[in-house]
Parts: C-alpha cells; structure tokens; sequence
C-alpha cells in the first residue's frame, strides 16, 4: 500500500523545478524551496506536525499557505505541515467546533453559571442569539480551540517523534538480522 501511495505521489507532486518556474513563488524561492525545508528529519517533521495542528485548527481558511509560510523562521518540514492541516477538513470540523466549545465551557467554568441548563433553553430564557454568541459562545470557542490547537501540536510533535523514533528502531533491526 504504502508503494502505491508514494508512487502516485511521486507522479503528482511538482518538481522543484516546476516550483522554481512558477510564477507565485519565483520571488521568493531562494527561501521557500531551501533544501532543510524540505528534507524529512527527525527534526523537522514533528515541528512540521506540530505546526499543521496549530493552524490546522486555528486558521479557518489558507492553511496550507499559512503553514508554509510559518514554517521558514521555524524551520518546520513544509510537506508535513501541510499534509497534517488535512486532519482538519469538512468531515471533522464541526466535531472539532463541537469539542472546542465544550473545553472552552469548561475551561472559563460557563457551566458554574447555571448549572444543567441546555443552550436552548438559556438563550430563549435569558438573553438574546447576539448577545449568548457574544457573551459565552465566541469566548468558549476561542479559547477552546486555543487548548486544542495547543494540545494537539503537543500530541502531534510527541507522536510522530516516538513514530520516527520506532521507524529508524525497526530499520535498524533489519538491518542487523540482514547482516546475522
């Protein structure tokens, strides 16, 4: 599986040739299409991974260039930043909408206000849609998605560096039964 899927990419993604000659990204290509940004290393792909999360989840649109363009003063791995905005898409955003306004409930204790009431029956009850998206619903989002964004870099760049750690482990294995 894992030769299909790198050999269609290797059919689908642009050279850097082809990057080089775009017409975008010519004035800046000297820096975008620096070699260290792109070699996959230990690491850099978890700072590449950490980086997708973080604004994966906190960009709502342009995240790919936004990744991109982080990535140089953190010298991040640019394709791993972008593959790993993906984890945000239209399938997986409203449960990741959903958990960010549930931690943020939590985190800033909007519950302790009234305990047990359900949304609808305090915004009916109590104040107005403007004033509920304003007073407790962005507020709870934002930070909500702030502790996910910051939980999910840190869960990110700790998994993919014990990933790479057991890839170069299992590598290393063979290696040395080969030999014996």
């Amino acid at each position: 599986m894992w030769s299909r899927l790198r050999a269609w990419a290797h059919r689908n993604m642009p050279t850097r040739e082809d990057m080089e000659r775009n017409r975008y990204i010519r004035p800046v290509a000297h820096r975008v299409l620096a070699p260290a940004l792109w070699r996959f290393t230990r690491r850099s792909v978890p700072r590449g991974v950490a980086l997708g999360m973080i604004t994966g989840i906190l960009i709502p649109l342009g995240q790919i260039p936004a990744s991109a363009i982080l990535a140089l003063p953190l010298r991040a791995n640019i394709p791993a930043a972008a593959l790993t905005t993906f984890l945000t898409n239209p399938v997986t955003t409203p449960f990741l909408w959903a958990a960010a306004y549930w931690v943020g409930r939590k985190t800033l204790r909007l519950d302790a206000i009234v305990p047990g009431s359900p949304i609808a029956e305090k915004v009916h009850a109590n104040m107005g849609w403007l004033q509920w998206m304003y007073a407790e619903a962005g507020p709870a989002l934002i930070v909500g998605l702030l502790v996910l964004s910051v939980v999910g870099a840190l869960l990110g760049y700790a998994g993919s560096a014990l990933g790479w750690r057991m890839w170069i482990a299992r590598r290393w294995r063979s290696r040395h039964q080969k030999r014996g």
